[in-house]
């Protein structure tokens, strides 16, 4: 049956958000719905499409929803900061396990290799279970991890067994973190908080070698008391404030749009809408959540794989970890090295560069002008979005970063003033910042339906280059000098990333096909 629809905008008093008032007729002309559409700032329909359900997390109050991602932001702050607050105390942790420089720098990178396959055994689980218990159970697993690396007299063995089980148990913040993110936000808001999430994994990185170095001063066992604490205050926050938003929006939406289409006085009680869901599941559920598609626990890794086959995501994800991305954790790991006749807390405050340009590229230039910059393009593209448009701030954001490393690498040779190398620090902290918002934003407005597969991937990738880099890093330096590794670095970041762009963006459009990465049985509720 054809159908006709009228629209007339007005606001929603409540929200402020534009509205289309709907009328739905049939072929006579008789009105059989009268309905509202929730739009964005552009005019466009919101997306996803919201319920009415108070419980949809899309519902909630700003409040409630920022709660959420702050403390989505802070897990993901702590997956890094827990790999990185040790980097001060590499010469104490020399002492204690009578290592070289480059063992102790292998310490950094086995919570890499935990982080990179934490998220392959959570994810399915949390699209089973809900967000919830897995946030909380990896939480519990890098506590007590946490607590282990602080034992008098663990071998160097064991104690890279703790650190694999910290960054482990922090796996979830990155997939299973940017799933609530996603549930709790629309399509025209992504760019932005995805900036928080991303700006939160940077600055974790960057205060933790900043924080660690003034608790070194006492000893390497208080950077492991810390650490522990930290995640014990996180452990809190989750039990407390944190409630479930893995929604059956499908199925919501499917009974909404059934008891709304259906104008004659046969309809029944919607047996559905009956399900618990978000807040009603209780304090601590275990149970699969009912009206939701269950993968297989083992789908993530096959799903993982089969994103392969997609070149947009692969591209672009590869080209930004391993031209641009990884080359952070050369500072980090070196920094220490570089500095090595300044007192510990002096190499700390050292970090500020890095975390003044990451901040001030967030407020500034990385997500809500991501944000904005699609709204402008769409809107000469006849309100169209594509995710090209979101690449567009990946250009400076490599430029930016191949000059920090390039006067970096020239300031520690030439022993040119600190002042210089904080300048570059600045200038590669602000290019990361915004490179990072820039793809990840663009690899899930690619596929939004798909983006814990998406997030697996890149997570993955990003944190498999973090465990790679550490193992070669000093090497090369000392046989190449600071000059001409971080020069090299600085050429592979600009024509590396910068072309890689150009391509997705003449390119990707055409290549980016449906993906389909198989389905699961869906619970009957």
């Amino acid at each position: 049956m054809s159908e006709k629809a009228a629209k007339q905008l007005h606001h929603d008093p409540e929200k402020g958000e534009p509205l289309a008032l709907v009328r739905t007729l049939d072929p006579s002309g008789s009105i059989i719905n009268i309905g509202t559409l929730r739009l964005d700032p552009t005019g466009s329909a919101l997306i996803p499409p919201p319920t009415s359900d108070p419980l949809d997390p899309l519902n909630w109050s700003q409040s409630q929803k920022y709660t959420c991602i702050s403390i989505v932001c802070f897990f993901y702050f702590l997956f890094t900061y827990l790999a990185t607050a040790t980097i001060p105390s590499f010469a104490l942790l020399q002492e204690q396990f009578d290592a070289t420089y480059t063992q102790v720098n292998w310490t950094f990178a086995i919570p890499s290799l935990g982080l990179a396959l934490g998220p392959l055994f959570c994810s399915a689980l949390a699209d089973i279970y809900g967000r919830r218990i897995v946030i909380i159970g990896g939480t519990c697993i890098a506590l007590v991890a946490s607590g282990c690396t602080s034992i008098h007299g663990i071998s160097l063995h064991g104690y890279m067994v703790a650190r694999f089980f910290q960054g482990f148990g922090a796996s979830p913040a990155a997939t299973v973190g940017l799933s609530i993110i996603n549930d709790v936000s629309f399509e025209h808001e992504r760019g932005f908080r995805i900036g928080l999430w991303v700006m939160a994994i940077d600055l974790g990185a960057l205060f933790g070698g900043f924080i660690g170095a003034f608790i070194a001063t006492i000893d390497q066992y208080w950077i492991a008391y810390h650490v522990t604490i930290l995640f014990a205050a996180l452990f809190a926050a989750e039990c407390l404030f944190l409630p479930e938003t893995l929604f059956p929006r499908a199925l919501v939406l499917a009974s909404e749009e059934g008891a709304l289409g259906n104008h004659n006085q046969e309809a029944r009680p919607l047996e559905p809408l009956k399900i618990k869901r978000t807040k009603e599941l209780g304090y601590l559920s275990v149970r699969k959540i009912p009206g939701v598609i269950h993968p297989k626990p083992w789908d993530t890794t096959i799903r993982a794989t089969k994103i392969f086959a997609y070149p947009t995501v692969v591209i672009s994800t590869f080209s930004f970890v391993f031209f641009q991305y990884w080359w952070i954790c050369s500072l980090l790991t070196m920094e220490p090295a570089a500095y090595a006749t300044y007192k510990l807390q002096v190499q700390g405050l050292f970090f500020l560069g890095l975390i003044l340009g990451t901040v001030i590229a967030e407020v500034f230039f990385s997500g809500r002008l991501s944000d904005w910059l699609v709204m402008f393009l769409a809107k000469r593209n006849n309100g169209q979005r594509t995710p090209e448009m979101r690449l567009w701030l990946g250009y400076p954001a490599a430029v930016l970063s191949s000059l920090g490393l390039l006067i970096w690498g020239l300031s520690i040779d030439k022993e040119w003033h600190w002042i210089t190398g904080q300048i570059a620090f600045f200038l590669y902290g602000a290019g990361i910042q915004i490179g990072n918002t820039a793809l990840s934003s663009y690899i899930v407005d690619s596929y939004y339906e798909h983006t814990m597969d998406i997030i697996t991937f890149y997570t993955v990738v990003i944190n498999l280059s973090c465990f790679a880099e550490p193992w070669f890093i000093n090497t090369w330096v000392v046989s190449s000098g600071y000059t001409w590794s971080f020069a090299v670095q600085a050429i592979i970041c600009t024509f590396g990333v910068i072309p890689t762009y150009v391509i997705l963006q003449k390119f990707g459009p055409k290549w980016r096909k449906p993906m389909t990465l198989g389905k699961a049985e869906t619970r009957t509720p």
